[in-house]
């Protein structure tokens, strides 16, 4: 029988090989073959790049999606951070160690003895590090402790975080406020954010901050809240290192009308605990105590669990709304299960994710240090995230999952009815773009990298918000992209 992979593998000239800087001819993943003359309706990709007023570094491939044939390139095998598009290698890494219907459990358990309502021992909230785990989802558990008669806890609620290794920030050199780097623990809520919502009142301005979802909206009052007479920064965040207690402090000049904002926890078990207490007081639960513990008593019986949805519908909302959080979680959870390491670092399963990579989706080893893409430290070649679409398949799982690619009316007046699905990715002075494009002649698979590294260095803290010239920069990078998928779609789809 002819195999997907065994066709891919075959045919390879020592020359395309070297050229690319790719691993040996035996690889099981589908190598650059001799670029083709580019047909008629394409046009060259360093006249599209000459013609951009686009400056930065453009690394671009595409190839035929069943046979893995690179039919266009330009610097397809330098190294650039592919942002968010690290989620299409997170989401193949993730499904085949954990499977499509894999789910999260987030569960309430308890010691002792319950007689009338009363448990004469301690409910333990334990979490497998669910990462959709919302206001809602921990009310639902309430809930079920509500609906079996449950109504006081003599000992206390004990938080177990460690399914997880608990990290406070997955890029350490972004911003502490910026939500989408968010802490990873065992326990997340809100993709471990806080709403801090202002209005104008009749006695002035009122602020809070409340972990709110759907109708629900439970104060926060366990994370400090003050409100600063100051021009800049617009938002200051503290912790105690003893107590480990969080605390922001906010422009007054920011808070105009009425308005909020999501912000990041950074510690998110307490957080838990502080939601999951207050709806069960509004449940008529009464918890005495509240505190952290590394493990759940091997004796202690379930009282309430729900579970998330499964993996690939996470996976598909990950992918189209680019959530950090999932990314990370389910990589780890990934890795947890392929080596049997109770505690990896971020680092350490992003390597072991670019070592199951390679051979099975991509030729040689990605530099990779996030499952997110967040991180410009992770680096790979264009020509390796087409290997990885190839080997996917242009009809496989991962196609449907990726997002129709949004265009302006120009654009698409020019695509036609052609399908174009795809995974962006964007950081400071970062741009990229991969995914299938499904012409009426060939499924196409193309990944695009545009970054200006230098001018992101140097961008000093108070630049990385809002970034001089960074919306014409992204602009003119995306119209490139296109240009690109309009161009390849003429002249090779």
């Amino acid at each position: 029988m002819i195999t997907r992979r065994g066709v891919l593998a075959g045919g390879i000239s020592a020359a395309a090989s070297a050229a690319y800087g790719q691993a040996p001819l035996s690889s099981l993943v589908p190598m650059p073959r001799p670029t083709a003359p580019t047909p008629a309706g394409a046009a060259g990709l360093e006249n599209l790049i000459a013609a951009s007023p686009y400056q930065g570094a453009v690394a671009a491939v595409v190839a035929d999606a069943r046979t893995g044939e690179i039919l266009q390139g330009h610097n397809a095998s330098a190294n650039l951070p592919p942002a968010s598009t690290m989620k299409v290698l997170t989401t193949l890494y993730a499904l085949d160690a954990l499977g499509a219907g894999y789910r999260f459990a987030t569960r309430v358990l308890a010691t002792g003895n319950l007689r009338n309502g009363r448990l004469e021992g301690d409910l333990w909230l334990y979490g497998e590090g669910d990462p959709h785990l919302d206001t809602t989802g921990l009310a639902t558990l309430v809930t079920g402790l509500r609906d079996i008669g449950l109504r006081e806890v003599t000992g206390a609620l004990h938080l177990v975080d460690t399914s997880l290794p608990s990290i406070p920030l997955i890029d350490v050199t972004q911003a502490d406020y910026a939500g989408y780097n968010p802490a990873i623990s065992g326990l997340n809520l809100n993709f471990n954010r806080v709403y801090l919502a202002w209005e104008q009142g009749t006695n002035g301005l009122q602020v809070g901050l409340d972990a709110r979802a759907d109708d629900l909206r439970p104060a926060v009052l366990g994370i400090g809240l003050s409100v600063a007479d100051r021009a800049a920064p617009v938002l200051d965040y503290r912790a105690e290192t003893a107590t480990a207690r969080e605390g922001w402090s906010v422009a007054r000049s920011a808070l105009t009308g009425d308005g909020g904002r999501w912000l990041p926890v950074r510690n998110t078990a307490a957080y838990v605990g502080e939601v999951f207490a207050s709806l069960a007081r509004s449940s008529g639960i009464v918890l005495s105590r509240v505190q952290r513990a590394t493990a759940v008593p091997s004796e202690a019986v379930v009282l309430s669990e729900i579970s998330s949805a499964p993996l690939d519908a996470m996976l598909r909302s990950m992918l189209r709304y680019s959530t950090n959080l999932t990314a990370e979680v389910v990589g780890l959870r990934a890795t947890q299960t392929l080596t049997g390491a109770a505690n990896p670092s971020l680092r350490q399963s992003a390597d072991h994710m670019a070592a199951r990579l390679e051979g099975r989706y991509v030729s040689g080893r990605a530099e990779l240090h996030d499952h997110s893409g967040l991180q410009d430290l992770s680096q790979m070649t264009p020509v390796q995230m087409v290997q990885a679409l190839v080997v996917a398949g242009p009809r496989g799982r991962l196609r449907n999952l990726l997002r129709a690619h949004r265009v302006n009316d120009e654009v698409q007046a020019q695509i036609g009815t052609a399908e174009i699905v795809t995974k962006t990715g964007t950081l400071n002075f970062v741009s990229t773009l991969t995914g299938y494009i499904e012409g009426p002649n060939r499924s196409l698979a193309f990944a695009i990298f545009n970054a200006d590294l230098p001018r992101r260095a140097a961008l000093g803290p108070d630049e990385r918000d809002r970034p001089p010239g960074g919306r014409t920069w992204i602009g003119r990078a995306r119209t490139l992209q296109n240009d690109m998928l309009v161009s390849w779609l003429r002249g090779f789809g």
